[in-house]
């Protein structure tokens, strides 16, 4: 569970409840037109753009955002270099059943236990990494669709909600419906794109390049574990994935 955006996403929701409360009666801000036009409406111009299991699949990875658990590139480092040191001592077959935190990791140092190819390895791997980071991309913009057209529709629901008041003004009745739909469309509209697909878009995108940067230090990893690189030379060049202050701070220790 990443406890950041959990907190940023109920601290969002709770600021704009409690000023809804603190301002009267809660009741009036529930309108089912409004929530058809902009929900419906946000969700069917995406949905044009993608198809029906891109669409649903990009949901699923819009969860990643609240659960994603992220593994510090310095313990990936650690535990490659303690993978390269049996290896290299014991043999390969030495990693079979060994447990490994990291499952990208763990599936290269299968593929290496199996016997395949340095080469053959790699291409997978690398397969692996450029069809994740297209399904992530392919969410990402789906997101940021919702925060586009999110807006957008609650913009023409308050031209709706308009364009019946202004056709009904002899109808004194008909003005206050009316006009809940003109404005709390564009309510509603805000809400969506800036408090629920902005932040996940931009979280989904934080997500994704961390893991391709981690995914990157497993792969070089994997190749010189099979390669029986020196666990010292792999520390060296695995360092070089950690921003410059973690990488002054593991000079310091040692």
């Amino acid at each position: 569970m990443d406890l950041a955006t959990l907190l940023g996403f109920i601290g969002a929701f709770a600021v704009i409840i409690g000023a809804i409360i603190l301002g009267g009666s809660a009741g009036i801000f529930f309108n089912i037109p409004s929530l058809i036009i902009v929900i419906g409406g946000t969700l069917t111009t995406t949905l044009m753009q993608i198809s029906l299991p891109q669409f649903l699949s990009s949901f699923k990875i819009g969860i990643k955002s609240f659960m994603h658990k992220e593994i510090p590139p310095e313990e990936l480092i650690e535990e490659a270099v303690e993978l390269a040191n049996v290896a290299r001592k014991e043999g390969i077959l030495a990693l079979e059943g060994k447990k490994i935190s990291d499952d990208f990791l763990a599936a290269g140092v299968r593929m290496c236990i199996d016997g395949h190819p340095a080469d053959i390895v790699q291409k997978m791997l690398s397969k692996d990494i450029n069809l994740e980071i297209q399904r992530q991309v392919t969410s990402i913009k789906m997101f940021k669709s919702v925060e586009a057209y999110a807006p957008a529709m609650g913009m023409i629901g308050t031209l709706i909600g308009l364009v019946q008041m202004l056709a009904n003004m002899d109808d004194p009745k008909s003005i206050g419906p009316a006009m809940a739909v003109a404005l709390l469309t564009t309510l509603y509209g805000a809400i969506i794109a800036n408090a629920i697909a902005g932040p996940i878009a931009a979280k989904l995108t934080a997500i994704a390049e961390t893991e391709k940067l981690n995914k990157q230090l497993i792969l070089e990893s994997v190749n010189a574990i099979q390669e029986g690189t020196n666990p010292r030379v792999l520390k060296q060049m695995l360092v070089a994935y950690l921003p410059a202050e973690k990488r002054e701070s593991d000079k310091k220790k040692k």
